[in-house]
């Protein structure tokens, strides 16, 4: 296990036309189990999920991010893909659904490289967004 820096970069466009950004620097762990890359760190208060660990596992080119902690959720992200899932938060469950316009890799096994993701997701068939996500592992 190594540990990195990475630098998230997060955009998020609703169809009302708000827009939020975010940018973190975080430390994080990487490491490579079976021909499976595993990124983890931990939320802030920036990204609005204190209290929460994040664990990346790139497979090939699909990309999971599970969320543990105050909220809980796990997305998938597969190009040309449409995933659903359920969103746990403290005031209840709601279906969500990510359905992934371009997943870009370029990781080496030494946790270096760049990963970056196009996708729309709903959150209980209401709020929609357009998202893009860069993450840059150094």
């Amino acid at each position: 296990m190594k540990e990195v820096t990475l630098r998230i970069l997060g955009e998020q466009k609703h169809t009302d036309g708000e827009k939020n950004d975010i940018e973190l620097t975080t430390l994080g762990k990487f490491y490579k189990k079976n021909d499976i890359y595993y990124i983890v760190y931990d939320e802030s208060e920036l990204s609005g999920m204190e209290g929460s660990t994040t664990t990346l596992k790139i497979e090939g080119s699909k990309i999971s991010m599970k969320r543990f902690g105050n909220n809980n959720s796990k997305l998938t992200f597969e190009q040309g893909k449409k995933h659903r899932t359920s969103y746990q938060t403290p005031y209840g469950n709601m279906l969500m659904e990510v359905v992934t316009r371009t997943v870009d890799l370029d990781i080496s096994d030494k946790g270096k490289g760049n990963i970056n993701l196009d996708y729309r997701l709903s959150i209980g068939g209401e709020v929609e967004s357009r998202n893009r996500l860069s993450i840059k592992i150094h």
